[in-house]
């Protein structure tokens, strides 16, 4: 499945910057975001400030794939239920 890279301006701390994701990416960001009731220029700030070295593109990528590596491995109710 290829997904290629597409380029958005957001703007982060009041500032307009330039991210470059793969559309996956960013259709992660959309839903991160909407489940913590925040905006994408919220959540990419929020990454910003919390990022230890590289460039936003990568850490944003880092986030998401945490994010969803987190989710896949929390206990599912009913998997516990059942034990």
């Amino acid at each position: 499945m290829k997904s290629p890279v597409v380029k958005r301006s957001i703007v982060v701390a009041g500032h307009k910057t330039s991210v470059s994701l793969e559309e996956a990416f960013w259709n992660g960001m959309k839903e991160i975001s909407g489940l913590r009731n925040m905006t994408l220029s919220e959540l990419v700030g929020e990454i910003d400030n919390n990022r230890q070295q590289g460039n936003l593109s990568s850490a944003i990528r880092l986030f998401v794939l945490d994010y969803f590596k987190s989710r896949a491995m929390a206990p599912q109710p009913d998997k516990v239920a059942a034990q």
